[in-house]
Parts: C-alpha cells; sequence; structure tokens
C-alpha cells in the first residue's frame, strides 16, 4: 500500500514524498483513512512506529478547506512534554510546507507575548501542553468553541499522571460534534474506561499486543547492588562493556538524574542531563546537542521517554527499573526506532525483583541476563531474612530487659533457655508454692509447733488461719492472708528465714481490709509490697 491509497490530498502527498516517506506503516495505514472520513480513531501501536504522522497527515488534509478566525483555532493537539509538543510542531513544518497554516505552540517555559500574538492572528493549529492552555483561556486570549479536530497524544500518560481533571475541564469547552483522535502505545483496562468518555463510537486500531517492545530491540538485565555508590560502579562497568555510540540513562527521580550526570563526569564520561525542573531553554539545548552528537550520554527522567524523536539512538541505559511496567515500553522505545537495532540494559538491585518480573509478565517474555540470573525468590529471601532477623533481635532484647527484672521476684528453677522460650513473662503469672519453698516453711515451723502454749495446734490443716494481732511492724511483702491453708497453721510470732523470698503472689483483697499493690499483669520486678492497711 502506499500513500496515494490512504485519500489524502494531493499537498499532502507531494510533502510526504519530498520527505522521503514511501510506504506506510501499518498504523499509518489504518489510521489515516477512518480520520480523513472525520472518525474518531482510538490507536495503540509500539513507539516508534509513526503515529504523531497518523493524525498530522489527515488532519493537514482536512484543514486545507476554511480559516481560523482571531484567538479562534481550528485544531487542538494535546501533549504531556513540551519537548514532545514541540517535536509535533516539527513534523507541522516539514509536512504542511504546501499548506498556509498558522501554527502555534502553546508550552511553558517560554514567554506569553509571542505565543498571544500567533492566537490573535489566528492560528489553525493550537499545539499545546494542557497547563499552558488553561493558562490562556483564563486570561481570556484564547477561544475553544470552533475547535474540530481534537488529538489526545500518548493518552495513557496524559490521563494517568494528573491531567485527568486539566483535560475534563477542555473537554467541556470544546464542541460536542467535534472530532477526537487517541494515539498511545499502551492502553490499561482502567485508562480505558476513562478515554471512552472523550470518543464517540471510535474506531479501535491496534497494530501490536498492548505493551509490546519493537523485535529489534536486544534487551538484557544486568545485577547491581543496592548501595547508590555501586550501582553507579556497575553502570558505568556496563556502559565501558558494551559498544556505545550515543545512550540515554533514565533515571526514576530527578534528584538521581543530577547525581547520575555529575559522578559520570567526574569519570570523563560526556553527558547531559534533563529533567523537568530545568528550563526550556536549558532543555532544548541539551536536546540538540545530543542530537548533533556533542555530547554521548543524555541521564534523563521520564520526561524523555515519551515520544522523542532521536531517530539513532544506539543504546538505553534504566539505572533504576520503572515504577510503572508501562514506562519501561516507552523507555526503550528511544531506541531501535524506524526498524533499526538497539539494545537496552536495565540494573536490577534485590529490591527491584518484583518490579522486573512485572514487567517481564506485561511483555509476556522473560528478559535474559548479562551476568546470570538472579531469581526472584532469592530477592524475596534476602529481604524475609533481614526482615525476621530484625525481629528475632527486637524480641530478644524484650526478653533479656523481663528476664533480667524477674530475677529479684520470680523463682530461679528454671533454665535460662526455658526462660527465653517463655518470652519473659515469667512475673505476668501468679506462682505457686513449690515443693522446696513447702518443705523450707515446715522446717521454720516445726519447732514452733512443739510448743505446749500455742492451742491452735490441735486444729485441722484445713481449718482458716487465725487473725494475726495487730503489730507495730509491718508483715514482710511477700505474706499472703491465706498462705496457711497448704500446710500446718503458722503462730502470729513466727517470723519468716531473712535468707529466704518467696515469690509474690496474686494478691486477695480482705472482705473487711483494703489491700494495696499492683495487679497481676504487672512484671514483677514493678511489683511493690503487699501490706493490709492500718
Amino acid at each position: 500500500m502506499s500513500f496515494s491509497q490512504l485519500g489524502l490530498s494531493s499537498k499532502v502527498l507531494s510533502a510526504v514524498t519530498s520527505a522521503g516517506f514511501e510506504t506506510p506503516t501499518p498504523i499509518q495505514a489504518q489510521a489515516v483513512p477512518h480520520a480523513v472520513a472525520g472518525r474518531d480513531v482510538l490507536g495503540i501501536a509500539q513507539t516508534g512506529t509513526g503515529k504523531t504522522a497518523s493524525f498530522v497527515l489527515p488532519m493537514l488534509t482536512r484543514l486545507e478547506r476554511g480559516r481560523a478566525r482571531a484567538r479562534m483555532p481550528r485544531s487542538l493537539i494535546l501533549e504531556p512534554t513540551r519537548e514532545l509538543a514541540a517535536q509535533v510542531a516539527e513534523h507541522f513544518e516539514i509536512l504542511g510546507k504546501n499548506h498556509n497554516l498558522t501554527v502555534a505552540l502553546l508550552i511553558g517555559g517560554v514567554s506569553y507575548e509571542d505565543q498571544d500574538r500567533k492566537l490573535d492572528r489566528g492560528a489553525d493549529v493550537v499545539i499545546a501542553t494542557p497547563g499552558r492552555l488553561l493558562d490562556h483561556f483564563s486570561r481570556g486570549k484564547l477561544l475553544l468553541n470552533g475547535i474540530e479536530i481534537l488529538v489526545i497524544d500518548e493518552a495513557d500518560r496524559m490521563l494517568d499522571m494528573g491531567f485527568i481533571p486539566d483535560i475534563e475541564r477542555i473537554c467541556k469547552l470544546l464542541p460536542f460534534t467535534r472530532q477526537t483522535l487517541f494515539f498511545s502505545a499502551t492502553m490499561p483496562a482502567e485508562i480505558q474506561r476513562l478515554a471512552d468518555n472523550f470518543l464517540h463510537r471510535p474506531e479501535r486500531i491496534e497494530i501490536a499486543p498492548q505493551s509490546t517492545a519493537a523485535a529489534t530491540i536486544v534487551q538484557r538485565l544486568k545485577k547491581a547492588p543496592d548501595d547508590a555508590a555501586g550501582k553507579r560502579e556497575a553502570l558505568r562497568a556496563l556502559m565501558r562493556e558494551t559498544n556505545v555510540k550515543n545512550a540515554i540513562i533514565f533515571c526514576n527521580r530527578k534528584k538521581d538524574v543530577g547525581i547520575v550526570h555529575r559522578s559520570l563526569q567526574r569519570h570523563g564520561f560526556s553527558v547531559g542531563a534533563l529533567h523537568g525542573d530545568l528550563d526550556q531553554h536549558q532543555r532544548t539545548a541539551t536536546l540538540d546537542a545530543f542530537r548533533n552528537g556533542t555530547i554521548a550520554f543524555l541521564a534523563a527522567s521520564d520526561v524523555a521517554a515519551r515520544g522523542l524523536d532521536i531517530p539513532d539512538v544506539s543504546h538505553i541505559f534504566n539505572y533504576d527499573v520503572p515504577i510503572h511496567p508501562e514506562d519501561y515500553i516507552h523507555r526503550i522505545g528511544r531506541t531501535g526506532r524506524a526498524g533499526r537495532e538497539g539494545f537496552a540494559a536495565t540494573l536490577v538491585t534485590p529490591k527491584e525483583m518484583k518490579a522486573i518480573k512485572a514487567i517481564e509478565r506485561m511483555l509476556r517474555q522473560e528478559i535474559p541476563w548479562i551476568d546470570g540470573q538472579q531469581s526472584a525468590d532469592e530477592g524475596e529471601r534476602s529481604s524475609d531474612d533481614r526482615g525476621r532477623s530484625n525481629g528475632r533481635h527486637r524480641r530478644g532484647s524484650r526478653s533479656s530487659r523481663n528476664k533480667g527484672g524477674a530475677a529479684h521476684g520470680a523463682p530461679q528453677h528454671r533454665s535460662e533457655g526455658q526462660r527465653k522460650d517463655n518470652g519473659g513473662r515469667e512475673g505476668h503469672k501468679p506462682q505457686q508454692p513449690q515443693p522446696q519453698q513447702n518443705q523450707q516453711r515446715r522446717d521454720h515451723q516445726q519447732p514452733k509447733a512443739a510448743q505446749p502454749t500455742h492451742t491452735s495446734a490441735s486444729k485441722p490443716a484445713h481449718s482458716p488461719a487465725p487473725k494475726p494481732a495487730h503489730s507495730p511492724s509491718p508483715k514482710p511483702a511477700h505474706t499472703h492472708p491465706h498462705a496457711g491453708h497448704a500446710s500446718a497453721p503458722k503462730p502470729p510470732q513466727a517470723k519468716p528465714n531473712a535468707g529466704h523470698r518467696p515469690p509474690p503472689s496474686k494478691p486477695q483483697q480482705h472482705p473487711s481490709r483494703g489491700v494495696r499493690g499492683m495487679g497481676e499483669h504487672v512484671p514483677a520486678f514493678m511489683m511493690r509490697s503487699v501490706r493490709p492497711l492500718d
């Protein structure tokens, strides 16, 4: 199939031939006829397959009829990043050279004045990021009730990165009869439900299964340590091992982009940095330097992963595994474009094994390892072992503290291992008199029980002990009101052996007296003396 069979105008066909395009890509061959006919289109294809031309070519054909009025553009293209918006504007300059169309690029980081002048003259095509477009609208510089064609490029990212409220607001300002074109590399199910609100009976065109990488890209994984210094050393070793013409190094955070950039500069690499905190002039100058070969490496955040057309990128290095599996497709899609061969390598730490497995499930294939496979079970087992060892250490420290305190009030007949197995909570349980303690009590009571003046010796062992007389000296802390039930009655003048300290038992309040003390839930080393109230 040729471009002449897609229903394009003669002016567009002349520009396509001058640009050197001969055969349309699969997404262009299927999407362009429906777009020229005015139908809504939902196009899904891999990166680097010509999605941009799939909506630029039919837009040029349809915009040949009619003229734009001041501050009332005829078509609108929304892009997630400034770089991608500028790239689409370049496509209009190349493919629309035979058309006298006015293109207004509305992006942040540049002055409002130049953009206002273009809008005042009348713009046929507005290419904008959502934030700057709403800024112009709120200032009264732009009216959207004349829009005939709406294009949302990289639709999944536009809807997934916080642009949903802005896009919904923009769509409410547009005519209901507009034509809407969605193009993206991935379209998850949850994003599909949102896209259905913006399209009316769309023609769904899916060239390849969702979330698949181009077959011309060689993908590899490489082990890396968890520490930052070791990970940067692994990156430098990987860059030296491969024959790199130029490469993009992707990081998850802007902070890491700066760190990697400075590290590579110190080690003699020709590298630039690209992230969202740079102003537009710096970002444009860095991209131009990378395109013309002034710098060989580009450390970037995901701002450079979406739709940037740098034709001959030989390598992609993922310093961090992408947080979202779909971002992996966009990152490695910067290489292997237009049928060229590409190489993509990803550094993987033990903590990132789960993310790699999610990417492999999305791709429906396993990615080979450069230096031997590291299984996901190994990474999970190492993290679980660290967690269990930390837990044992904490439990052991508590047991040691409780064990030390329980030694003052608990019997020591148990071994140390038994106390550890008990969790160091012996002081929490009410203690029962042990046989050895009963024998010691009987030994103390034998001389007193033999005195003929003691009248209570004839009472049975199970009878309650006599009420002790009030004495100026308090009772010992371990004395229990009913301690004599299990043995012979104890005379009031009997004193316990000073060298023996039986364990504290559960205090029981006498019916006629209050009891001072704390409950049995308190550890033994915190127990206070228990004695009757005076």
